[in-house]
Protein backbone atom coordinates (compact mmCIF):
# COMPACT_ATOMS: atom_id res chain seq x y z
CA UNK A 1 0.00 0.00 0.00
CA UNK A 2 1.50 3.22 -0.97
CA UNK A 3 1.03 7.05 0.74
CA UNK A 4 -1.24 9.75 -0.73
CA UNK A 5 -0.16 13.29 -0.34
CA UNK A 6 -2.51 16.27 -0.94
CA UNK A 7 -0.16 18.87 -1.77
CA UNK A 8 -0.89 22.83 -2.37
CA UNK A 9 0.47 23.65 -5.68
CA UNK A 10 0.05 27.48 -4.86
CA UNK A 11 -2.13 30.44 -6.66
CA UNK A 12 -0.35 29.97 -9.92
CA UNK A 13 3.20 30.97 -10.19
CA UNK A 14 4.93 27.88 -9.85
CA UNK A 15 7.91 29.42 -7.95
CA UNK A 16 5.51 29.83 -5.15
CA UNK A 17 5.81 26.00 -4.57
CA UNK A 18 6.88 24.97 -1.14
CA UNK A 19 10.48 23.14 -1.08
CA UNK A 20 8.71 19.68 0.23
CA UNK A 21 5.56 20.01 -2.28
CA UNK A 22 8.89 20.19 -4.76
CA UNK A 23 10.56 17.27 -3.47
CA UNK A 24 7.72 15.36 -3.26
CA UNK A 25 6.65 15.76 -6.71
CA UNK A 26 10.17 14.84 -8.03
CA UNK A 27 9.60 11.29 -6.76
CA UNK A 28 5.72 11.00 -7.89
CA UNK A 29 5.17 7.68 -9.44
CA UNK A 30 1.68 9.53 -10.12
CA UNK A 31 0.12 12.79 -10.12
CA UNK A 32 -3.32 13.67 -9.53
CA UNK A 33 -4.36 17.02 -10.76
CA UNK A 34 -6.69 19.87 -10.93
CA UNK A 35 -7.86 22.05 -14.01
CA UNK A 36 -6.11 25.28 -12.83
CA UNK A 37 -2.42 23.91 -11.31
CA UNK A 38 0.00 25.36 -13.54
CA UNK A 39 1.72 23.32 -16.13
CA UNK A 40 5.33 24.17 -15.41
CA UNK A 41 5.01 22.42 -11.54
CA UNK A 42 3.72 19.24 -13.74
CA UNK A 43 7.14 19.78 -14.70
CA UNK A 44 8.51 18.95 -11.51
CA UNK A 45 7.26 15.57 -11.30
CA UNK A 46 10.26 14.36 -13.59
CA UNK A 47 9.62 10.03 -12.84
CA UNK A 48 6.05 10.10 -12.95
CA UNK A 49 4.58 6.96 -14.51
CA UNK A 50 0.73 8.73 -14.80
CA UNK A 51 -0.57 12.08 -14.78
CA UNK A 52 -4.19 12.33 -14.43
CA UNK A 53 -6.23 15.42 -14.44
CA UNK A 54 -9.48 15.32 -12.44
CA UNK A 55 -10.12 19.00 -12.88
CA UNK A 56 -14.07 20.49 -11.99
CA UNK A 57 -14.91 22.44 -14.52
CA UNK A 58 -18.21 22.45 -17.08
CA UNK A 59 -18.07 19.63 -19.89
CA UNK A 60 -15.86 17.55 -17.06
CA UNK A 61 -17.26 14.54 -15.75
CA UNK A 62 -15.47 14.25 -12.44
CA UNK A 63 -17.16 13.83 -9.23
CA UNK A 64 -16.17 13.97 -5.96
CA UNK A 65 -16.67 10.32 -5.29
CA UNK A 66 -15.33 9.03 -8.15
CA UNK A 67 -11.48 10.98 -7.33
CA UNK A 68 -11.72 9.58 -3.65
CA UNK A 69 -11.61 6.27 -5.51
CA UNK A 70 -9.15 6.77 -7.62
CA UNK A 71 -7.12 8.25 -4.89
CA UNK A 72 -7.30 4.64 -2.64
CA UNK A 73 -6.78 2.73 -6.08
CA UNK A 74 -3.46 4.22 -6.97
CA UNK A 75 -2.14 4.23 -3.39
CA UNK A 76 -3.11 0.25 -3.93
CA UNK A 77 -0.66 0.56 -7.39
CA UNK A 78 1.88 2.96 -6.20
CA UNK A 79 3.97 3.81 -3.28
CA UNK A 80 4.04 7.79 -4.41
CA UNK A 81 0.56 9.62 -5.35
CA UNK A 82 0.31 12.74 -5.29
CA UNK A 83 -3.16 14.59 -5.61
CA UNK A 84 -1.78 17.90 -6.70
CA UNK A 85 -3.99 20.80 -5.63
CA UNK A 86 -4.49 24.61 -6.37
CA UNK A 87 -3.58 26.61 -3.78
CA UNK A 88 -3.77 25.08 -0.37
CA UNK A 89 -5.39 21.58 -0.40
CA UNK A 90 -7.48 22.04 3.05
CA UNK A 91 -9.20 25.56 1.62
CA UNK A 92 -11.95 25.05 -0.31
CA UNK A 93 -10.78 22.44 -2.01
CA UNK A 94 -12.26 19.32 -0.42
CA UNK A 95 -9.22 17.93 0.94
CA UNK A 96 -10.91 17.30 4.01
CA UNK A 97 -13.55 15.24 1.72
CA UNK A 98 -10.51 12.75 -0.06
CA UNK A 99 -8.98 12.83 3.99
CA UNK A 100 -11.65 11.63 5.04
CA UNK A 101 -12.18 8.69 2.49
CA UNK A 102 -8.31 7.51 2.58
CA UNK A 103 -9.13 6.97 6.22
CA UNK A 104 -11.67 5.74 5.46
CA UNK A 105 -10.15 2.75 3.43
CA UNK A 106 -7.00 2.38 5.22
CA UNK A 107 -4.90 4.59 2.75
CA UNK A 108 -1.86 6.25 4.70
CA UNK A 109 -2.16 10.06 3.71
CA UNK A 110 -0.09 13.35 4.28
CA UNK A 111 -1.09 17.20 3.99
CA UNK A 112 1.24 19.55 2.57
CA UNK A 113 0.08 23.15 3.07
CA UNK A 114 0.53 25.39 -0.32
CA UNK A 115 0.50 29.38 -0.87
CA UNK A 116 -3.54 30.16 -1.28
CA UNK A 117 -4.72 32.74 -3.99
CA UNK A 118 -6.96 34.42 -1.09
CA UNK A 119 -3.48 35.56 0.45
CA UNK A 120 -1.50 35.61 -2.62
CA UNK A 121 -3.49 37.29 -4.40
CA UNK A 122 -3.73 40.57 -2.38
CA UNK A 123 -0.24 40.42 -2.13
CA UNK A 124 0.06 40.51 -5.75
CA UNK A 125 -2.12 43.65 -5.86
CA UNK A 126 -0.58 45.56 -3.38
CA UNK A 127 -3.24 44.94 -1.21
CA UNK A 128 -2.32 44.39 2.56
CA UNK A 129 -4.73 41.66 4.12
CA UNK A 130 -4.63 43.50 6.95
CA UNK A 131 -3.09 46.62 8.60
CA UNK A 132 -3.18 48.12 12.17
CA UNK A 133 -4.77 51.27 10.98
CA UNK A 134 -8.00 50.19 8.54
CA UNK A 135 -8.45 46.45 9.03
CA UNK A 136 -8.00 44.18 12.09
CA UNK A 137 -10.17 40.93 11.12
CA UNK A 138 -10.26 38.78 7.73
CA UNK A 139 -12.60 36.21 6.61
CA UNK A 140 -12.52 34.33 3.16
CA UNK A 141 -15.38 33.14 2.17
CA UNK A 142 -16.64 31.18 -1.40
CA UNK A 143 -18.72 32.77 -3.46
CA UNK A 144 -20.75 29.33 -4.28
CA UNK A 145 -22.09 27.30 -1.23
CA UNK A 146 -23.33 23.79 -1.48
CA UNK A 147 -27.01 22.94 -2.51
CA UNK A 148 -29.14 22.52 0.51
CA UNK A 149 -26.12 24.60 2.66
CA UNK A 150 -28.42 27.26 4.78
CA UNK A 151 -28.86 30.72 2.80
CA UNK A 152 -26.56 32.04 1.06
CA UNK A 153 -27.81 35.74 1.61
CA UNK A 154 -28.16 35.74 5.43
CA UNK A 155 -24.68 33.68 5.90
CA UNK A 156 -22.42 36.22 3.51
CA UNK A 157 -24.41 39.26 5.35
CA UNK A 158 -23.56 38.17 9.07
CA UNK A 159 -19.78 38.39 7.82
CA UNK A 160 -19.97 41.65 5.32
CA UNK A 161 -21.26 43.23 8.31
CA UNK A 162 -18.96 41.64 10.82
CA UNK A 163 -15.54 41.64 9.43
CA UNK A 164 -13.19 44.55 8.11
CA UNK A 165 -11.89 42.34 4.94
CA UNK A 166 -13.50 39.95 3.21
CA UNK A 167 -11.85 37.96 0.19
CA UNK A 168 -14.15 35.81 -1.75
CA UNK A 169 -13.06 32.96 -3.86
CA UNK A 170 -14.82 31.45 -6.74
CA UNK A 171 -17.24 34.63 -6.72
CA UNK A 172 -16.85 36.12 -10.06
CA UNK A 173 -19.46 34.23 -11.92
CA UNK A 174 -21.82 34.97 -8.89
CA UNK A 175 -20.50 39.26 -8.42
CA UNK A 176 -23.61 40.97 -9.18
CA UNK A 177 -25.28 38.67 -6.08
CA UNK A 178 -22.94 38.83 -4.17
CA UNK A 179 -22.19 42.89 -4.00
CA UNK A 180 -26.15 42.97 -3.60
CA UNK A 181 -25.53 40.90 -0.44
CA UNK A 182 -22.68 43.47 0.86
CA UNK A 183 -25.15 46.63 0.61
CA UNK A 184 -28.17 44.96 1.91
CA UNK A 185 -25.63 44.01 4.84
CA UNK A 186 -25.11 47.61 5.16
CA UNK A 187 -21.62 48.72 3.61
CA UNK A 188 -21.92 52.03 1.82
CA UNK A 189 -21.93 52.06 -1.61
CA UNK A 190 -18.59 53.59 -1.42
CA UNK A 191 -16.90 50.67 0.28
CA UNK A 192 -13.63 50.16 -1.61
CA UNK A 193 -13.67 46.80 -4.19
CA UNK A 194 -10.65 45.14 -6.15
CA UNK A 195 -10.61 41.93 -8.19
CA UNK A 196 -7.43 40.40 -9.27
CA UNK A 197 -7.80 38.14 -12.63
CA UNK A 198 -5.03 35.40 -12.53
CA UNK A 199 -3.50 36.49 -9.50
CA UNK A 200 0.38 35.65 -9.50
CA UNK A 201 0.81 35.06 -13.15
CA UNK A 202 2.11 37.43 -15.59
CA UNK A 203 -1.03 37.53 -17.10
CA UNK A 204 -2.47 38.99 -13.65
CA UNK A 205 -4.84 41.67 -14.18
CA UNK A 206 -6.58 44.36 -11.37
CA UNK A 207 -9.78 46.35 -10.99
CA UNK A 208 -10.78 48.56 -8.38
CA UNK A 209 -13.96 50.13 -7.37
CA UNK A 210 -16.65 50.48 -5.25
CA UNK A 211 -19.43 48.49 -4.21
CA UNK A 212 -21.80 51.22 -6.25
CA UNK A 213 -19.99 50.25 -9.59
CA UNK A 214 -17.27 46.75 -9.36
CA UNK A 215 -20.14 44.80 -11.47
CA UNK A 216 -19.85 47.75 -14.38
CA UNK A 217 -16.32 47.29 -14.39
CA UNK A 218 -16.03 43.86 -14.22
CA UNK A 219 -18.52 43.56 -16.73
CA UNK A 220 -16.70 46.34 -18.97
CA UNK A 221 -13.48 44.39 -19.01
CA UNK A 222 -14.69 40.81 -19.30
CA UNK A 223 -13.53 39.61 -16.14
CA UNK A 224 -13.09 35.80 -16.42
CA UNK A 225 -12.42 33.38 -13.30
CA UNK A 226 -9.71 32.34 -11.51
CA UNK A 227 -10.98 35.34 -9.79
CA UNK A 228 -10.40 36.97 -5.86
CA UNK A 229 -13.50 39.52 -4.74
CA UNK A 230 -11.69 41.59 -2.53
CA UNK A 231 -13.76 44.25 -0.07
CA UNK A 232 -12.55 46.97 2.76
CA UNK A 233 -10.50 49.50 2.84
CA UNK A 234 -7.34 47.81 2.62
CA UNK A 235 -8.37 48.16 -1.08
CA UNK A 236 -7.40 52.35 -0.86
CA UNK A 237 -4.10 50.98 -0.07
CA UNK A 238 -3.01 49.61 -3.57
CA UNK A 239 -2.59 53.01 -4.92
CA UNK A 240 0.83 53.49 -3.05
CA UNK A 241 1.43 49.97 -2.77
CA UNK A 242 1.34 48.46 -6.16
CA UNK A 243 5.05 46.92 -6.53
CA UNK A 244 4.39 44.74 -9.53
CA UNK A 245 3.43 47.75 -11.74
CA UNK A 246 6.52 49.76 -10.70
Amino acid sequence: MGKVYLVGAGPGDPELITLKALRILENADVVVYDRLVNPKILGYAAKVKEMIRVGKERGESWKQKEINKLLIEKARQYDIVVRLKNGDPMLFSRGGEECEALKSAGVMYEIVPGVSSALAALTYAGIPVTHRDHSSSVAIVTGHRREGYGNDVEYLRRIFSSVDTIIVLMGISNLERIIGEALSSGLPTSTPVAIIENATLPSQRVFTGSLENIVEIARKYEVKPPAVLVIGKVVELRERLKWIEE
